[in-house]
C-alpha cells in the first residue's frame, strides 16, 4: 500500500464515515489471562467515546512506510487454504460475530505477543464503498468501483496510574483520586486485507509496529505465517556494519559520505516527484556508488555477497531505514559531530604530522556552550 491508499482508509475510519457497527475487545493481564472481553456497539457510544475508539484504530495506519508500516505477502498456497489465512477470512466474512473464531484469534495474539503489563486487543470489521476516481483525480460520489471489506486490529498497552490529588468542581477543592487504567497508543496492529491499487488484495496485509527496534517474530509467524523484514533500526545497524566489514580499509569518509548523499538525493527527488509508491533501493544502487568512488572490484563483490546474506537475495530496502537523511554524524570515542546532510562535504579528514584529524571550516558564527566566540589569527611562534 502507498501513502495515498493508507490515507484514504485512515480518513474513512471515523465514526461519522465508518460502516462499523461494533468494536470488539479483549483485556489481558500480564499473566496472559483474559480479564474481560466485550462487544461495544458504535451506535451506543457517546460522541467522545466513539472518537477515542476510532482514533486508536486509525493509529495503526500511521507512521513511515517500511518503518512502522510493513507489507506482508501471503503465498498463493496460503490464500488457497492455509489455517492462518482462513481464520482472517472467516473473521472478515462473519463481521467478527463468530465467537469461536474470534476467541481463537485472541488466543493467537495472547500466546505469541511480547508486551509487559496489561494490554487491550481492539478489532473491528468495516466496509468502504470505494468511490470511482477519474483521470483528473476527482472522486465520483454517485457510484463505487467496489466495496472494500476489511479487518483492523490494534494491541494497546494499559498502564495503571498512581492515585493522585484531583480537582472536584462540586466541592471546589482537591481530593485523593483512585488509580486509573488508561489505554495507551497501539504498540502494534494490522489491516487485512490490503488496499492495493484502491482495491481488495487478499494476498497482502499491512502490519503496524510502533517500536522500530523490536520485531514480534512469534506473533507474525503464528498470525500470518509469513517472513517479516528486520526492524528498521536493525536494518540501519546491519547496513552500517555491512559497509564497514565489506569494504575494509577502503571504507573512507568520502565513500560513506557519497553513499549517504546518493540516498538523500533519491529520497528528495522521490518526495518532489510525488510518486505515491514507496521508494526502494537495492544492492545494485549502492554498488554503483561504490564503483564511482573507486572502490576495488574485490570489495564491491564482497559487499554484494554480504548484502544478500544479510538482507536476502536482491532484497529491496527503504532508504530511510538504512540512513538518517536528516543528520550526518561523525563520532569518535571522545566527540560527536553533527552537521546538516546538505553540508556534509564541509567535513574532511587529514593526517597532519602523523596524527589523524577531522576538520570543519569555521568561517561563520561559532558558539561554545551557547556563547559566540572569535577565532583569531594565532600569533607566530618565535
Amino acid at each position: 500500500m502507498n501513502e495515498k491508499e493508507i490515507g484514504e482508509i485512515r480518513r474513512h475510519l471515523r465514526r461519522d464515515r465508518s460502516n462499523m457497527t461494533a468494536i470488539f475487545g479483549c483485556y489481558v493481564n500480564d499473566n496472559k489471562e483474559i480479564i474481560a472481553s466485550f462487544r461495544q456497539s458504535t451506535g451506543m457510544m457517546s460522541e467522545n467515546e466513539g472518537e477515542k475508539y476510532f482514533a486508536i484504530l486509525r493509529r495503526v495506519l500511521s507512521g513511515g512506510i517500511g518503518k512502522n508500516l510493513i507489507d506482508l505477502s501471503f503465498k498463493t498456497s496460503q490464500v488457497a487454504g492455509s489455517p492462518e489465512h482462513q481464520l482472517l477470512m472467516d473473521l472478515r466474512s462473519s463481521g467478527l460475530e463468530d465467537e469461536e473464531k474470534l476467541g481463537a484469534f485472541y488466543q493467537k495474539i495472547i500466546e505469541n505477543v511480547v508486551l509487559e503489563g496489561n494490554y487491550l486487543i481492539l478489532v473491528g470489521c468495516d466496509s468502504y464503498d470505494v468511490p470511482f476516481k477519474s483521470k483528473d483525480g476527482s472522486f465520483g460520489k454517485d457510484n463505487a468501483d467496489e466495496t472494500y471489506r476489511f479487518l483492523v486490529c490494534a494491541v494497546c498497552p494499559v498502564k495503571q496510574t498512581k492515585a493522585t490529588l484531583h480537582y472536584v468542581p462540586e466541592e471546589k477543592c482537591f481530593r485523593d483520586g483512585a488509580m486509573n487504567q488508561p489505554v495507551s497508543a497501539p504498540e502494534l496492529g494490522f489491516l487485512f486485507p490490503a488496499f492495493d491499487n484502491r482495491s481488495t488484495n487478499l494476498y497482502n496485509a499491512l502490519y503496524y509496529t510502533h517500536n522500530i527496534k523490536v520485531s514480534q517474530d512469534a506473533l507474525v509467524e503464528n498470525l500470518f505465517n509469513v517472513p517479516i523484514p528486520k526492524p528498521a533500526a536493525e536494518q540501519k545497524k546491519c547496513f552500517e556494519e555491512l559497509l564497514s566489514d565489506a569494504l575494509g580499509e577502503e571504507c573512507s569518509m568520502d565513500v560513506v559520505q557519497s553513499v549517504h548523499d546518493e540516498l538523500c538525493q533519491r529520497i528528495e527527488l522521490h518526495k518532489e516527484s510525488k510518486v505515491p509508491d514507496p521508494l526502494l533501493i537495492g544492492k545494485e544502487d549502492v554498488k554503483g556508488v561504490l564503483e564511482n568512488c573507486g572502490v576495488s572490484q574485490e570489495h564491491v563483490a564482497k559487499f554484494s555477497v554480504d548484502y544478500d546474506s544479510t538482507f536476502g537475495f536482491d532484497a529491496a530496502l527503504h532508504p530511510k531505514n538504512i540512513i538518517d537523511n536528516k543528520h550526518f554524524q561523525v563520532q569518535t570515542p571522545d566527540a560527536v559531530i553533527r552537521v546538516d546532510p546538505a553540508r556534509a562535504d564541509m567535513i574532511e579528514t587529514r593526517i597532519i604530522g602523523g596524527v589523524k584529524y577531522i576538520l570543519i571550516p569555521a568561517d561563520e558564527t561559532v558558539e561554545v556552550n551557547g556563547v559566540n566566540v572569535h577565532i583569531g589569527q594565532e600569533p607566530a611562534k618565535v
